[in-house]
């Protein structure tokens, strides 16, 4: 008997497992990316021109704290998709909301020539809107649970 069956629960659909891997592996470069930005871990901002990092070093709080759910909610997210959680469904929104907030903030602040690249912001984006939607989609068909 398998377990959808036994549990009345569906089971879970193969995509679930190679999206939500995928994202997992996205969002945790994101929060990489964050944490050695955030902290100044200097083998990762090393490779980066001085210009760039006093850039970044003049975000106020408040920016660093929108990116830093942008990144680490994604990942919670993508964990939690993993997990077939339903509170996957807002952490993604959350993470969507402050990702468009940071991007948006990000290109009407003055910067570096280099310190933004319009295409992979768009690409963020993008896919941080799909995994929200992929999210919602799944349950709003009953696939993800509340804890």
């Amino acid at each position: 008997m398998t377990d959808a069956l036994r549990t009345g629960k569906p089971a879970t659909p193969w995509h679930l497992w190679l999206v939500g891997g995928l994202l997992a592996l996205w969002n945790a470069f994101g929060s990489f990316d964050f944490t050695a930005t955030a902290t100044r871990f200097e083998p990762y901002m090393s490779s980066f021109p001085q210009e760039m990092r006093n850039y970044w070093s003049a975000f106020p709080l408040w920016m660093f704290a929108l990116w830093g759910i942008a990144v680490w909610g994604g990942l919670a997210g993508s964990i939690l998709l993993l997990l077939r959680r339903n509170l996957a469904v807002a952490m993604l929104g959350a993470s969507l909301a402050c990702a468009v907030i940071t991007m948006a903030v990000g290109y009407a602040r003055p910067a570096p020539e280099g310190a933004s690249s319009p295409l992979l912001s768009l690409v963020i984006i993008a896919i941080s809107a799909l995994s929200f939607l992929y999210a919602r989609w799944l349950s709003q068909r009953g696939l993800l649970h509340h804890p």
